[in-house]
């Protein structure tokens, strides 16, 4: 099981323990703190962060940026990858491919999913990603590549 994970996992269980665990995450990956990224859950095979709607992740027409959704879902699927990849092997991105659907009004809850037979797939994983209004609105969707590989020892 990742360090991250344990983490996770020991602050969630105490008060605020998301909150604290979303700074901290966003310390290790200081990028993701432009986007103010909330951790809302961290598991195999599924996470799941909010990118608030707030000026610094808005873009000229006053809705949530597509890149602020796109490093949304960048951050779900890291979250997902540390959860879910063996204790032996290493992941990294390879490649995004999204589509934007719709005009994201609202805060956006960016989700990764992955599936057991996914990771059979590997070292070549496709993550399912999406970035959902708070109506339920789906307004990017898309798969990000991570190729997964044994550490060298």
């Amino acid at each position: 099981m990742s360090s991250t994970l344990d983490l996770y996992r020991q602050l969630t269980r105490q008060p605020q323990g998301k909150r604290l665990f979303s700074i901290a995450f966003s310390q290790k990956a200081p990028y993701f703190a432009s986007a103010h990224i909330a951790v809302r859950e961290m598991a195999a095979h599924r996470a799941e962060v909010v990118v608030p709607k707030r000026r610094s992740t808005k873009n000229h027409i006053g809705t949530v940026h597509a890149i602020a959704a796109c490093n949304g879902l960048e951050a779900a699927m890291g979250l997902l990858a540390e959860a879910t990849c063996p204790d032996d092997m290493r992941w990294l991105p390879k490649g995004m491919e999204v589509e934007y659907l719709a005009k994201s009004t609202t805060d956006l809850t960016c989700i990764a999913e992955t599936t057991v037979a996914d990771w059979a797939a590997a070292p070549d994983v496709p993550v399912s990603v999406r970035a959902v209004t708070k109506d339920g609105t789906v307004t990017v969707q898309g798969t990000i590549h991570i190729w997964v590989t044994p550490k060298k020892r």
